[in-house]
């Protein structure tokens, strides 16, 4: 009677993963595609897909695409500047707002910085006037890229105005 024997196990290499930076529940963050160079925004992992205030919001064609031009206030509490843009859109979706209701957006892809780091994200066009952030950063464009402190505030804050990090 043979016995078979299985092949010795060995350990797997672990490999190092860099560490992530960490960021407050609030960080200056910079849409350069936008010509947004600093804007409070709002780290909301109970949001999927990230959102910011805009208004006049239209849908127009360029080069035989479809484009959404719209204005942005990057300043809080601030009507000046306006900041005009236009993008493709990449999409529209139905969202869910957090009290419930649902609204379609058009969604576009734009570069974000947060700190050193610049990335594509989806981004949702809505007003948000009335809220506390005209800009929030959802859970899909954080995603294994940070750390989270949420007792913490703009902890990349030297990045954005260009110091070195």
């Amino acid at each position: 009677m043979t016995v078979a024997m299985s092949p010795p196990v060995t350990a797997k290499k672990k490999t190092k993963r860099k560490p992530r930076p960490r960021i407050g529940w609030r960080e200056w963050a910079a849409l350069p595609d936008l010509n947004v160079e600093r804007i409070n925004a709002k780290i909301d992992t109970g949001a999927k897909t990230s959102a910011i205030h805009a208004f006049r919001i239209r849908e127009i064609e360029l080069d035989d695409q479809p484009h959404v031009e719209f204005f942005l206030h990057p300043l809080q509490r601030r009507k000046h500047p306006e900041v005009y843009c236009c993008a493709p859109i990449a999409d529209k979706r139905v969202i869910r707002s957090s009290n419930g209701q649902e609204e379609e957006r058009f969604v576009i892809e734009t570069r974000l910085r947060l700190g050193p780091r610049f990335w594509k994200i989806d981004l949702t066009l809505t007003n948000r006037d009335a809220m506390g952030f005209r800009f929030l950063i959802g859970r899909d464009a954080l995603r294994r890229k940070f750390l989270i402190d949420p007792g913490a505030s703009y902890l990349l804050e030297h990045a954005v105005k260009g110091e070195p990090t």
